[in-house]
């Protein structure tokens, strides 16, 4: 970049002079017309995180109760076996033993 503004003002240097003056002419001119549009862009910004950081939380509490209901319907199904085993007759138990 350096060494296109050195290129540019060797190659004709009124007119980068011209261009710089320019600039120090309209910056304080733009900076004030500027300023909302940037305090706008930062506002948006922090809204769009707030409302990305709390469908995040919702999002994890969700995968959080299908993780909970998953595992208390294993331990469920676990239990429930272990009944019917413990009441089930001999000749099913050798059953279920040699089908392992």
């Amino acid at each position: 970049m350096l060494e296109t503004l050195k290129k540019a003002y060797h190659d004709n240097p009124n007119r980068a002079m011209a261009v710089g003056l320019g600039a120090l002419v309209v910056t304080p001119v733009l900076i004030p017309l500027l300023k909302p549009v940037a305090k706008t862009t930062v506002k948006m910004g922090v809204i769009l995180y707030e409302k990305t950081k709390g469908t995040l939380a919702e999002t994890g509490e969700v995968i959080a109760d299908i993780i909970a209901e998953a595992k208390s319907e294993v331990i469920a199904e676990q239990a429930e076996k272990q009944v019917l085993r413990a009441t089930s007759s001999p000749e099913i138990q050798a059953t279920e033993q040699s089908l392992s």
